[in-house]
């Protein structure tokens, strides 16, 4: 049976999971590939990416192309003559890439395809209220998140779960996924499974600031599940207006409250250490709060020091 002799490619935390367990399995990894250091933060200090960091700390040969199909890059990317390649969380291969190794370049990616193919399959698994999510394993083609389908398998998504806590739990299922995929390309038996498109079929589209605002207009579960779902980031925001102030704020966490009440849609409803928000069917109660230059904080320290009107609106 040949060795495999496997590149990886990825760059957040989530990769660098995968990447562990496939070290701790003994396999042997020619070569890492992330994304380039970039500034970031308010000082724009260069950051290194997850996978980097790891793979300093492990000794492992790195590469950090600008450009996927530039000439200088194929050429070190095939003297590490690496015969799988492994993508988790990177961006979208040229064919001169993925077709490369002679076992193939799979992907795995955090949903049950073809359902959530794109950016931020997690996030939206609990923006839209699932009961269920997974991960899938398949081999990459010329379109994103398509190809023919190895393994998948599924996790319960709990009422109250928010995503940092599902991606933990998918890392782990990830990674347990990734090695049974890699003992069947060892072995010769991988069987794949053509992903169908149906019309049904959920997007998990690009996070950007529109997206991530809250509505205040829609039940408290669908907001609830926004906020959630962005939790711990990028984070659902919205603003708050108070005695001819306004306020971008940042809502890290809150409770829902099923309730009839006559107060008017997105009123703050505050108590010395509460703050409720109204909506159409009940009320959001906010847990952890981050105004603009302010840490993240529980709205218990929040009322410490500032006081709203009954006056005081989310929108």
């Amino acid at each position: 049976m040949e060795k495999l002799r496997i590149v990886f490619m990825g760059t957040p935390e989530f990769a660098v999971g995968i990447l562990d367990t496939i070290i701790k399995n003994n396999y042997t990894i020619v070569g890492v590939i992330t994304a380039a250091d970039k500034p970031a933060g308010r000082g724009q200090k260069i950051k290194y990416s997850a996978v980097k960091e790891y793979a300093l700390a492990n000794n492992l040969t790195l590469l950090q192309p600008t450009n996927l199909k530039d000439k200088s890059f194929l050429e070190e990317l095939k003297s590490l003559n690496a015969n799988l390649q492994i993508v988790v969380a990177f961006r979208m291969l040229p064919e001169v890439v993925w077709n490369m190794p002679k076992r193939g370049t799979f992907n795995l990616h955090a949903s049950l395809l073809p359902n959530y193919r794109g950016a931020a399959p997690i996030n939206w698994a609990i923006i839209n209220g699932d009961t269920e999510t997974g991960v899938t394993t398949f081999f990459i083609d010329d379109k994103i998140d398509t190809g023919a389908m190895i393994l998948s398998s599924e996790i319960e998504i709990t009422p109250n779960e928010n995503a940092g806590q599902l991606h933990d739990r998918l890392m782990r299922l990830g990674s347990a996924t990734v090695i049974e995929t890699v003992t069947l390309i060892e072995k010769g038996n991988v069987k794949t499974t053509i992903q169908k498109d149906v019309p049904e079929i959920k997007t998990a589209y690009k996070l950007n600031k529109e997206n991530c605002k809250i509505d205040w207009t829609k039940s408290a579960k669908e907001i609830y599940n926004l906020i959630r779902g962005l939790s711990p980031y990028p984070s659902a925001w919205c603003y708050i207006s108070d005695k001819n102030e306004e306020w971008n704020v940042k809502i890290h966490a809150a409770n829902m409250l099923l309730e009839n009440h006559n107060y008017t849609i997105g009123n703050l409803i505050c108590s010395k250490k509460e703050i409720k928000i109204a909506v159409k069917d009940g009320y959001i109660e906010v847990i952890s709060i981050q105004f603009p230059g302010k840490k993240k904080m529980n709205v218990g320290e929040l009322l410490n020091g500032m006081t709203f009107s009954e006056n005081a609106k989310a929108y």
